[in-house]
């Protein structure tokens, strides 16, 4: 405390002599030197003003003058460059301890005498500033429901993970949908010193549930009125937060504001910045009451212990009745009732810096903060059209925002040191298995990529669907990276059913898609698509986990697990739900084989039946998959057999089998350790073997692979014999693992391979 003001006295000081020390110093030359339009002396000796003597002494003195004033001049110029260098890093940084993080932020003041009251308890001295200490933990609440508002959460957290220096405790009140997609993301982004508690938003909805409300967030914008319950008892305070907020700055220094309020104050909140509360933005506006322009409630300090004392819970429920019996239904959902109690209880609040909460909604007045306040803390997205709200600085404010939403989150895994972090059971896993590994082995990186935790946002887009009544859907599995996103569409039109997606893409990559995705008629119009992300990290393409992760979260029994460069027969769907009926898929241990075919050519008329398929084959169109290179991975499936057939017919397991199948949802899953190309469908389809399933090609089953630039991973197989000798030990590695584990059926893959 005593370094803060000690900081403003310096402040105060070099401030003043920055402005007096040149005037004093131009006075004394100048201004001093002139008398009834005649110089004056500056030395006893000018009385002789013809003496050598007077001459010679006149001019050193003017000389050593000369050279003051430089100095002068040379002492205000650093000055200058230091109160710049102050300014710019705003008073709020006082960085003269680092175990401590200091705010100095005062309150605001209002010149309504309507608020002269709450003004006047904002102010503090600065004897009386607090810290907040190293590794104190920051307590955030935020409300999320849906796939949108999870989106917009991430970006939130990664600006707050930006800035911060404490350990940091997210409490979320969330849906099952948003649960589901925070609680995974959380979990693969393993940020240390955050904690994360989840609470059920929809057992919350009895609470306000009679609150008719017109705004946009519907029942979820009122469920900050009951954190006084939904919060932990022992839980004093928290500071709460919309999803439409970026952070500029170290949420520490909002944290260190509670420290200000004084007698019965348990609110923090900044001055609403529009004129909405005030009734004249259009003819017969009708607000609910508000003190003066009322207070915007995106970014709130709440003193739990004491709501909970002053009984809240019963506060906000009365006036709300009251109030609903003559406005009849929220417009700003829980802002309009805490506009409402403050204006019956002005007491209760702190009015926070304008700074804390710049506001850009269509008519916000915002201007009049950021212009008369340099140093911006939190920007408030307040408005239904978000980024395209109307606003002469909005680009300034979008790239901000933006800085965030493309940024790497990876890059946020930062160790708070000299906080003690709590065990994190994956974390010391993850590391336990990677001491295991042998950091001068060739093959390290190809090990330590099954290993590797990647950030995973599950249903990054909305996702809609209706199981179907007779249980025998199927979905659609495959995996991408940027450069197969133009499949997206054509795939959505050969196959109407489910299709569950693992994207692996940067940061910024996911923005791309999102604008992709939101200007593509055909992907908008389907809602039965899930887009799982999964973030990128390492060198290689972690194929196989991304299967597993497309598997893991289909909503059918059954799953078709393609890849993402294959068109579908059109009506393939269908007719798969047909053959999981006739073939008994439920209670049979069978894989139903896809016969796979492909095309050199970009343009291809697509065969509308299997007679015009096999046309099209016979003139050289089309050819069975990998004809050329690779034979051996298709073979099995005999394609001549399948020609003439017209009944489903049985296969046997060959050494490089990888067709693509329709499988039961319980199918084990890929094998991590095979990563880039090669080996990773055909150490599946050997495992499928060896628990006994029955591999059964459909005779009128087609899928076609469409050509494009062959992917960098097998550019690196062909190109790098180590990247070749890793993968044949790793094949190695998985046979013998077989042989552990299936015994002495799995002697048949040695075999095999021996004889391949």
């Amino acid at each position: 405390m005593l370094g803060i003001c000690r900081g403003r006295r310096k402040f105060l000081a070099a401030s003043l002599t920055v402005l007096f020390v040149p005037a004093i110093t131009w006075i004394y030359l100048f201004a001093g030197s002139f008398e009834d339009g005649k110089p004056v002396s500056l030395s006893p000796l000018e009385s002789q003003p013809h003496s050598p003597r007077y001459t010679a002494s006149s001019q050193r003195e003017r000389e050593s003058l000369e050279v003051r004033m430089r100095e002068v001049e040379e002492e205000n110029r650093v000055l200058r460059k230091q109160l710049s260098l102050a300014q710019s890093r705003g008073p709020a940084h006082h960085r003269g301890n680092h175990s401590k993080t200091y705010s100095m932020e005062e309150g605001t003041g209002d010149s309504e005498s309507l608020r002269a009251g709450i003004v006047a308890g904002n102010s503090s001295e600065c004897g009386q500033q607090p810290a907040v200490e190293k590794c104190e933990t920051i307590h955030v609440a935020i409300v999320c429901a849906g796939y949108n508002a999870s989106r917009d959460v991430v970006t939130l957290v990664k600006s707050v993970l930006f800035h911060r220096r404490n350990p940091l405790h997210f409490h979320l009140i969330a849906d099952a949908i948003a649960k589901q997609i925070l609680a995974t993301l959380f979990q693969t982004w393993m940020v240390p010193a955050v904690r994360i508690n989840f609470y059920d938003a929809d057992e919350l909805k009895s609470e306000v549930s009679w609150i008719p409300n017109k705004h946009y967030s519907g029942i979820y914008g009122l469920m900050k009125l009951v954190l006084t319950k939904t919060l932990p008892s022992n839980l004093e305070r928290v500071i709460v937060l919309d999803t439409d907020i970026t952070f500029a700055t170290d949420i520490a220094e909002l944290w260190a504001v509670f420290h200000k309020f004084k007698g019965q104050q348990v609110l923090g909140l900044v001055e609403n910045q529009s004129d909405w509360y005030l009734g004249n933005l259009w003819k017969n506006h009708r607000p609910w009451p508000a003190l003066g322009r009322g207070y915007n409630t995106g970014v709130i300090l709440l003193l739990l212990d004491k709501l909970r004392k002053m009984k809240w819970e019963q506060m906000w429920r009365l006036t709300a009745e009251r109030e609903l019996m003559s406005m009849l239904s929220t417009s700003l959902a829980d802002q309009d009732i805490f506009n409402a109690v403050i204006k019956q209880n002005p007491f209760l609040v702190y009015q926070l810096p304008c700074f804390w909460n710049v506001q850009l909604s269509d008519h916000t007045r915002s201007e009049q903060c950021y212009r008369d306040v340099s140093d911006l803390k939190v920007i408030h997205w307040n408005s239904p059209k978000k980024l395209r709200v109307k606003n002469k600085h909005v680009e300034f404010f979008r790239n901000l925002y933006l800085t965030f939403l493309e940024y790497d989150g990876n890059l946020l895994r930062r160790e708070l040191f000299g906080c003690p972090s709590e065990a994190d059971v994956n974390s010391e896993n993850l590391q336990k298995q990677l001491s295991e590994l042998d950091e001068d082995d060739l093959c390290y990186e190809f090990r330590r990529e099954r290993f590797t935790v990647h950030r995973t946002h599950l249903y990054f887009l909305h996702y809609e669907y209706e199981p179907a009544s007779d249980n025998t859907d199927v979905t659609l599995v495959a995996q991408l990276s940027m450069d197969r996103l133009q499949m997206l569409e054509a795939i959505c039109k050969h196959w109407e059913g489910p299709i569950s997606l693992a994207l692996y893409l940067s940061d910024a990559e996911a923005q791309q898609f999102l604008r992709y995705a939101q200007g593509s008629e055909v992907l908008m119009s389907r809602h039965n698509v899930g887009y799982h992300i999964v973030y990128k990290e390492g060198q290689f393409y972690p194929v196989n986990l991304l299967r597993n992760v497309a598997m893991k979260h289909i909503s059918t029994p059954y799953m078709f697990l393609s890849d993402i460069d294959f068109l579908p027969m059109y009506g393939l769907y269908e007719y798969l739900r047909k053959s999981v009926i006739q073939l008994d898929l439920a209670n049979t241990k069978k894989a139903l084989i896809v016969p796979a075919f492909e095309t050199l050519r970009y343009r291809l008329s697509f065969p509308k039946s299997k007679a015009e398929l096999l046309s099209m084959l016979d003139m050289g169109t089309l050819f069975t998959f990998r004809y050329h290179v690779w034979t051996k991975g298709h073979a099995p499936t005999n394609f001549a057999k399948w020609r003439t057939a017209t009944t489903p017919y049985r296969v046997e397991w060959e050494a490089d089998f990888e067709p693509y199948v329709v499988v039961r949802k319980d199918c084990p899953e890929y094998d991590r350790r095979f990563v880039g190309f090669g080996w990773n469908k055909v150490a599946h389809i050997m495992e499928l073997d060896a628990q006994e399933y029955e591999f059964t090609v459909l005779p009128n089953a087609y899928m076609i692979h469409m050509p494009h630039a062959p992917s960098f991973d097998i550019t690196k197989f062909r190109s790098n014999k180590q990247y070749r000798i890793c993968l044949k030990t790793l094949k190695e590695e998985f046979q013998q693992d077989m042989s552990r584990h299936y015994g002495f059926a799995a002697l048949k893959y040695l075999t095999a391979e021996n004889n391949s």
